[in-house]
């Protein structure tokens, strides 16, 4: 009984955090505060998704596009509603987060773990995104993207099998693919596990998802007149030094969860649902490894891995830890990856009342001085983190990230954008910083000759010409 009780309040402990992290998401969900710089790219893709702009520009612009389009048509509609398409998205990804966490809970209970165990790895789950990630409330896909491959697993998983439940299970893993273009784990992982286990459905799955694809993609041609793939892969740098970190990130969330997921599959290898599991978590941390080096690439990358691990755990726990004593033991140890990214991140904010009670409330005030700023100064803007540009009101001119990697990769000159500064185009510009400066030396030394600094403080420095 003691053991039970013991796993009950480690289960409670991880529902009281959970509650207080989600609540301070909550508090700030309205706030124009830049939570990342893919919000107000995000937010202006929508815009254009739902004013009928471009939304894929051409080549010769200063923008760039490549992510599938579902997501900003889902998001603009909430967002013409409300009238901010960066709150929308950040709603979008706050639902997005209860629907996964619900989803790996349905899903570890068709794979027979037990009701705690199920609630216990949900909540981790979720306790791991807030602690590691800032994805929880961000105006961002990708969130939304796994919460329907979640819908397509709980489905895939019912027993018995029917050829509508496999051909809707593939039919939600291409929408979310038409979201979020790196979700490729879960549905190679079904195609092997079915392969295995159902070599009727694993056949229905790879013809219903090879269909639905190329009709998106030729629906895709027609609609934009463009090949989605040609913008899925644009310029982008590869460094070895970046994954060996994003590894070592990741591996400081994931290594109890990777354990138990050894152990579990070395002594139940026999079990089905374990096999996918481990099968689930494979193919994902390939796929996040393989992505990982890139420029720009964050957690995200790493999250189908965290939904195997999530589902393992449950049933490591419902498995491999049946007595009270020994659950509430693997419990505690489970938490223990929390507590060390916590003790990582910590810093002198965590202890401030203002933190909890009125969360980001200093960084509101500034940001809605800078957001006053550029919009005071009529004509076009620049902005390294769009944010800014989108709720002053401008144009998007300049995808500066995206920009300086085809600069990086020598896919194109910066000489058209350095003409542009010559000439004073820009009202007013917004750079994240000087030091590790986004574009090239030229680009910045035309800057600093034609601009002057109008103010700095910790969102960005702010420019207006000489």
């Amino acid at each position: 009984m003691r053991g039970r009780a013991a796993f009950r309040i480690c289960t409670g402990l991880l529902a009281l955090f959970c509650a207080v992290g989600l609540a301070r998401v909550v508090a700030v969900t309205g706030l124009q505060v830049p939570l990342d710089p893919n919000e107000g790219w995000n937010a202006y893709h929508a815009l254009h998704a739902m004013s009928g702009g471009a939304l894929y520009p051409a080549s010769d612009t200063f923008l760039y596009n490549n992510y599938p389009p579902l997501s900003y048509y889902i998001v603009g509609a909430l967002g013409s509603l409300i009238g901010d398409n960066i709150v929308a998205g950040r709603i979008f990804s706050l639902i997005s987060t209860f629907a996964m966490a619900y989803g790996i809970f349905l899903s570890a209970r068709r794979m027979n773990a037990d009701t705690a165990s199920a609630v216990f790895a949900s909540l981790l789950f979720i306790a791991g995104l807030l602690v590691f990630t800032d994805y929880v409330g961000m105006d961002d896909p990708q969130l939304l993207g796994h919460a329907i491959t979640m819908a397509g697993l709980v489905i895939l998983l019912k027993e018995p099998r029917s050829f509508r439940d496999v051909v809707i299970v593939a039919l939600l893993m291409t929408a979310a693919g038409f979201i979020k273009h790196n979700l490729i784990a879960l549905p190679v992982t079904i195609f092997l596990w079915l392969a295995m286990f159902d070599r009727r459905s694993a056949v229905q799955f790879a013809l219903s998802g090879v269909g639905f694809a190329l009709a998106g993609f030729a629906i895709f041609r027609f609609a934009y007149g463009t090949d989605l793939l040609h913008h899925l892969i644009s310029p982008r740098t590869y460094s070895f030094g970046l994954l060996a970190s994003a590894v070592a990130n990741w591996l400081v969330w994931a290594n109890v969860a990777l354990i138990g997921l050894t152990a579990l599959f070395a002594l139940r290898r026999y079990d089905k649902y374990v096999v996918f599991v481990t099968l689930y978590a494979f193919v994902a941390i390939l796929a996040g490894a393989m992505f990982a080096g890139g420029a720009g690439i964050d957690m995200n990358i790493w999250f189908d891995a965290m939904i195997a691990l999530a589902l393992g755990t449950a049933l490591t726990l419902d498995r491999l830890a049946a007595s009270g004593r020994l659950r509430a033991a693997a419990a505690i140890v489970y938490m223990l990856p929390l507590a060390a990214g916590l003790t990582l991140s910590w810093d002198n904010s965590w202890l401030e009342r203002d933190f909890w009670l009125h969360p980001l409330s200093e960084e509101a005030a500034m940001a809605n001085a800078d957001i006053a700023f550029i919009e005071s100064h009529h004509g076009p803007a620049l902005c390294e983190t769009l944010s800014f540009c989108y709720w002053a009101k401008k144009s998007e001119d300049v995808d500066v990230f995206n920009l300086g990697q085809a600069y990086a990769t020598r896919k194109r000159s910066d000489d058209a954008l350095v003409l542009l500064l010559n000439a004073r185009r820009y009202a007013s510009i917004e750079f994240d910083s000087m030091d590790d400066f986004a574009l090239t030396p030229h680009v910045k030394q035309t800057l600093l000759r034609d601009y002057r600094v109008d103010h700095a403080n910790d969102e960005g420095i702010f420019l207006v010409p000489r």
